[in-house]
């Protein structure tokens, strides 16, 4: 027997029941301890999401945030694209038609520098997310809902769409040939 055994042998049931009751009380206070240090690492990790959420959120504020500006400008640049088709015939307006090239060029350079690009339409299958249908024709050899002219440009700002591409879709040609079938029987 070792000597702690003995004293506590020979001091009767009050030592042992001493002892039990501080390794009872040291038990409470660990697993008291480990549930601050739980609730510690849970708030430490909370705390570190909210630093992260919050840097994402001005992060893509920051990305977004001349998103209005950048739309009122889209216009201007049509009108740009408009004036160099309206006036390329015409050999006497060779020296503005560059000249508003040269600008155009200029404003589309500043749009890319701040995320926007331009994206193209014609050829592609209708994608309701880059394209807004403005009208329907008939289009031998196209595919159904395959976009075959550009109203207006589409474009987009960091990947998301900015404004989508104003576009003529082709229709089957099944509505044609339904009827002339109909006309015949």
């Amino acid at each position: 027997m070792s000597d702690e055994t003995e004293w506590v042998e020979g001091m009767g049931g009050e030592p042992q029941e001493e002892i039990r009751r501080l390794r009872e009380a040291l038990e409470a206070k660990a697993r008291e301890a480990e549930g601050q240090q739980d609730r510690a690492l849970r708030a430490m990790a909370e705390l570190d999401n909210a630093k992260k959420r919050a840097a994402r959120e001005r992060e893509e504020y920051t990305r977004y945030a001349n998103e209005s500006l950048l739309r009122e400008i889209l216009p201007v640049l049509d009108n740009f694209e408009r004036a160099l088709q309206a006036a390329k015939g015409e050999p006497a307006a060779a020296a503005v038609t560059a000249g508003v090239e040269l600008i155009q060029r200029e404003l589309f350079r500043v749009l890319e520098k701040f995320g926007v690009t331009s994206f193209d339409s014609v050829g592609q299958p209708f994608d309701p997310t880059r394209h807004e249908a403005v009208a329907r024709v008939s289009a031998p050899g196209q595919p159904e809902m395959t976009v075959v002219g550009e109203t207006a440009r589409g474009y987009m700002l960091n990947g998301r769409v900015l404004r989508p591409a104003m576009v003529t879709v082709a229709m089957g040609d099944t509505g044609s040939s339904g009827q002339a079938n109909g006309a015949a029987a």
